[in-house]
């Protein structure tokens, strides 16, 4: 059975109002960054009908084609491709911010350049690659594996959210259907997985509680140690006496052998 929660200080405990006052600001920002990004998408989408915008799509192995490393993730070819994207990074975009806002600002070009270069690496010549869906193999990648390298509370909760909702992302960085940008994929992912081996020390644990059991634990273990280091062992008559001989037992007996001249041996 679990013990009763042990409170430390002050402001790092989980349910001080400093700890809840900055969770509500990280959630916050995470959902406000998110849906920015989002209405930004919606709104290139919308100018792509007025302009052309091939030009701004990845070309594999074209060096025109490289200016789509930085445009490409803005556009789509269709509403259900943008909306199928949206929805991605509006769940893995603001987990990732709410859990990791650190390395997943520092990793995000690692994403967004490593969907590009994957199609322009690996992608069919004369194709167009566009699209945020790299982005998001990134971040789902970025969030599963910092799950497994952390290991702590809020890092395997992340992880787990991001598997159950995407976790078929595992299987579409290789080539599944016609017209999906496996390449992009596969290089946001390969991105977001070098972001989370880079950055996995970038944010800090959060404080949590701890329970007595565990607290007792750390006591017992550092108080052993100190007994160790501090007190002199004690003195041999100190030592108290497991086993005693018992005195009415005969210490030892003289055998009887026959006198060669007839006698008898005496016992000593």
């Amino acid at each position: 059975m679990l013990g009763h929660m042990h409170l430390d200080s002050p402001d790092d405990l989980p349910d001080s109002e400093l700890q809840r006052a900055r969770d509500k600001r990280r959630l916050s920002n995470a959902l406000k960054a998110s849906v920015l990004f989002v209405l930004l998408l919606c709104i290139v989408f919308g100018v792509q009908a007025a302009i052309d915008w091939r030009f701004l799509a990845v070309k594999p192995g074209e060096w025109s084609g490289l200016l789509g490393l930085l445009t490409a993730p803005l556009l789509h070819g269709s509403p259900e491709h943008l909306i199928a994207n949206a929805s991605a990074l509006l769940l893995l975009g603001s987990l990732a911010l709410v859990v990791y806002p650190r390395a997943t600002l520092r990793g995000l070009p690692l994403m967004w350049l490593g969907s590009g270069l994957g199609a322009w690496l690996m992608g069919t010549p004369g194709s167009h690659h566009l699209g945020a869906s790299g982005v998001t193999h990134g971040l789902m990648f970025l969030v599963f594996v910092l799950g497994l390298l952390r290991r702590d509370r809020p890092s395997i909760a992340a992880g787990m959210i991001a598997f159950l909702f995407y976790g078929g992302m595992l299987l579409t960085i290789l080539p599944q259907e016609p017209g999906v940008s496996w390449q992009s994929h596969m290089g946001g992912a390969i991105g977001g997985v070098l972001a989370a081996f880079w950055f996995r020390y970038a944010d800090p644990v959060p404080p949590r509680r701890r329970y007595s059991w565990e607290i007792e634990e750390e006591e017992a273990a550092r108080a052993e140690l100190e007994r160790r280091d501090t007190f002199e062992p004690p003195a041999p008559r100190d030592v108290p006496v497991l086993w005693e001989r018992p005195t009415e037992e005969p210490r030892g007996v003289v055998l009887r052998f026959p006198d060669r001249r007839g006698g008898r041996n005496e016992e000593s």
